[in-house]
């Protein structure tokens, strides 16, 4: 294993989590293209589709929580979100990871390449201005909530994603959540989705242990730091990086498909 895998892995968790800190996403909308085309650029590894998926899970399951540790202060963590939208979205991505073992590689990649499509569509749907509403007085429809993270769950399990990045514009703009709440709650969800999906992904043989593991130290480092800046920064810069990250990683993948 040469220093060179290790430096651009550990980059690629430590770029990805960091944007996973500071968006509220996981950061596999940011990693599973850099882990499937990165590597093979500089001729180190040629991971797979599959392999990417489980790398991503494992990675993503420490990057989450690290990412919550920032937000744990400022009332921004909405347990009633997280209740329903964690338990509903732990079951899909269990289901998804599970069954992407039964998909070929093309398969995982259009899965992939449709929740990337269908997130930045979301992203550039103009939002009610829902900022300025005090974090007390948020509602929001418990079975929509429940139902709509129950399929994120499977369509991000199945790519070895926690589902931040879909989340993140159905919380935006279905639920009308304020901007740095969602983030920190989408973050939480995105944790307890990430289990499912990193369960599911070891079970069916689908994680290489020490690209993983270079990432997971990555992210404990980077995800905090993340997190940290993102309570300083004007959500509208917020939400416009990450509608700009999602765009650009649909077309990506979308060329490679087509």
């Amino acid at each position: 294993m040469d220093f060179t895998f290790i430096i651009v892995i550990f980059l690629i968790g430590f770029i990805g989590s960091f944007v996973s800190g500071m968006l509220g996403v996981g950061g596999s909308i940011i990693k599973y293209p850099m882990l499937l085309y990165i590597p093979q650029l500089f001729g180190i590894a040629a991971f797979t589709a599959h392999e990417v998926s489980g790398i991503s899970a494992v990675q993503v399951l420490f990057a989450s929580i690290a990412g919550v540790w920032g937000f744990r202060k400022g009332g921004y963590l909405n347990k009633s979100l997280i209740v329903y939208m964690g338990a509903a979205i732990l079951v899909g991505s269990f289901i998804g990871s599970y069954g992407s073992g039964f998909l070929s590689e093309e398969g995982v990649n259009i899965v992939y390449g449709v929740l990337a499509l269908i997130a930045a569509v979301m992203m550039f749907i103009p939002k009610k201005q829902v900022d300025d509403k005090p974090l007390q007085d948020i509602t929001f429809n418990k079975g929509l909530a429940a139902g709509l993270a129950l399929i994120v769950g499977i369509g991000s399990g199945i790519v070895g994603a926690a589902g931040g990045f879909l989340l993140v514009p159905i919380m935006l703009v279905v639920l009308k959540i304020p901007t740095r709440m969602t983030i920190a709650t989408s973050l939480a969800i995105t944790f307890i989705s990430s289990i499912g999906g990193t369960v599911g992904k070891v079970m069916t043989g689908q994680v290489d242990y020490w690209p993983a593991f270079i990432m997971i130290i990555a992210s404990v480092i980077a995800a905090p730091l993340g997190a940290k800046i993102s309570r300083k920064m004007n959500t509208k810069v917020l939400q416009f990086i990450l509608a700009i990250l999602i765009a650009a990683t649909a077309v990506k993948i979308w060329m490679d498909i087509l």
